[in-house]
């Protein structure tokens, strides 16, 4: 079996799902590759003669991208906010002349086409019925016939997470109905899992992709491969088949799951909640194990926590019994960081930053969304993280049915107060999850165009729309001056997968 991760999504670090595929299938006896087509199609698309720099910055661009690749892999640039900046942006026009004269814009990060859509089904048929046309073919071409070698009964298995994969996933499942038409693909990820988990949805691909599969697809991959149930025991994922030191980061960085769903899942308008996701954690006992093999195994230079929020027994865990790795993930503003002690124990235990998501300033906001926080609460834990040395990411989000400009204003105020405790902030304004469980409540209009669109529009009950909010961003919360100087420490592009280097100097 072939398990690929399609271009384009960050490329710091490897795919986790495919590599817990392979390790569940190595521990039933199946034999598998991986294929990292992301990194892979990426360092493709730069290493491609290029002649279409007309400019200086394209020509500096071009000329310097394999020293700024370098560079991304040497930490000292990350003490360096501008230095930095200044490699990324140049990497990003690099692979923005390696696609010029076509309808096309890739980036680090990021592939749009000026007439697909991933939103709709019909869009992505038609990127699987003219392949060549996508600029990733020739990769395909060359890489995918080397992949399946010797495999005679040919099954693929494709993992799709993000909306900048979509195109060229389905490009690449047109190559392979070409060239090996006997070929049984697989699609899977947490992409497919929101499109399945929609009610009412039927399969949209049925005649083209064979099986999709919805949440974690270890069970049902062995099912259609006819080996029947999981062992209990659970397998450690295996990340010895990528390229380990391909990725644009300064060491190997490990991505892992503890768990899948959300232990909280009281949120309103959760997209969790809305995919009626169950929470399923690993046992600590097993993470703990795992984590001590992989470490030793690959040598990362920092673990990343891929929950949707480490759990409080989870975070114990790891102060008791420390990776010996530093390591970052999402968290909840809990009452167990409120204890400085058990602060510092994260930090000593290698925590080097955590992201939390606060979403708004306002308690009756955070009320009203179910989020479980106390905004006392939470400045206490800002204010123990930050005597403790851990790095806090924090996440906003404004334009909630329950919130105004005025508590807007609030939330701008809260992190005003605690900017000494912030370090990096993300900034979203607020999309309305398609058959969740409060749209009803609301007057819903169509927001994107396609038939595969996980959010709808809305009719804010005060007026306060995305144009309105968009304007305050722009025009007031971002030109705080605090605010202001904050938002410039974020790492363009790779944002929170790069933000922890900034700490570990």
């Amino acid at each position: 079996m072939l398990l690929i991760y399609p271009p384009v999504a960050k490329p710091s670090e490897p795919p986790a799902g495919i590599a817990k595929l392979a390790g569940t299938l190595a521990r039933h006896g199946v034999s598998c590759q991986l294929l990292d087509a992301n990194i892979e199609g990426l360092m493709y698309m730069l290493r491609k003669p290029q002649t279409a720099a007309s400019d200086n910055w394209s020509r500096r661009a071009i000329r310097h991208r394999f020293d700024n690749i370098a560079a991304l892999k040497d930490m000292n640039i990350y003490s360096s906010p501008d230095r930095y900046a200044r490699a990324v942006r140049d990497l990003q026009r690099a692979l923005a002349i390696a696609v010029h004269g076509r309808e096309v814009t890739l980036g680090l990060a990021d592939y749009r086409h000026q007439c697909l859509s991933p939103l709709r089904s019909a869009d992505l048929f038609e990127a699987a019925r003219r392949p060549e046309q996508n600029p990733f073919y020739p990769y395909f071409q060359k890489r995918i016939p080397e992949a399946m070698k010797g495999m005679n009964t040919p099954v693929v298995g494709i993992s799709l997470n993000y909306l900048n994969q979509a195109l060229c996933a389905f490009a690449l499942i047109g190559y392979i109905r070409q060239e090996f038409p006997r070929c049984k693909v697989i699609m899977g990820g947490g992409l497919v899992t929101s499109w399945m988990q929609r009610p009412g949805r039927q399969n949209p691909f049925s005649g083209f992709i064979d099986h999709l599969v919805a949440g974690p697809g270890e069970q049902p991959l062995l099912e259609l491969l006819g080996i029947g149930e999981i062992r209990e025991d659970q397998s450690t994922p295996d990340y010895g088949a990528l390229p380990l030191a391909d990725y644009i980061a300064p060491g190997f960085i490990l991505p892992y799951s503890a768990s899948s769903g959300c232990y909280w899942s009281k949120c309103a308008f959760c997209p969790e909640r809305a995919e009626d996701s169950p929470y399923r954690p690993l046992p600590d006992k097993l993470i703990i194990a795992d984590l001590h093999g992989l470490t030793v195994k690959t040598k990362p230079i920092l673990i990343h926590f891929l929950d949707n929020a480490i759990s409080p027994r989870l975070l114990r865990a790891l102060a008791d019994h420390p990776p010996g790795v530093p390591w970052y993930g999402f968290a909840r503003f809990g009452r167990e960081l409120t204890n400085g002690d058990f602060c510092q124990a994260l930090k000593r235990s290698g925590c080097v930053m955590l992201k939390l998501g606060l979403e708004s300033g306002d308690q009756r906001v955070l009320d009203a969304m179910g989020k479980g926080i106390d905004l006392e609460m939470a400045s206490q834990v800002l204010q123990n993280l930050k005597e403790a040395g851990i790095a806090v990411y924090l996440y906003l989000l404004f334009g909630t049915p329950a919130e105004t400009e005025e508590e807007a204003r609030r939330t701008l105020a809260f992190v005003v107060r605690h900017i000494k405790a912030i370090s990096f902030l993300n900034l979203a304004i607020f999309n309305m999850p398609v058959c969740g469980p409060e749209d009803r409540e609301y007057e819903t209009r169509r927001f994107y165009d396609g038939d595969l669109s996980l959010y709808t529009g809305f009719r804010h009950p005060c007026g306060w729309d995305r144009r309105q909010v968009r304007h305050f961003l722009n025009q007031e919360f971002k030109q705080h001056p605090a605010v202001a100087s904050l938002l410039k420490n974020n790492p363009p592009i790779f944002t929170s997968n790069h933000a922890a280097f900034r700490y570990m100097q």
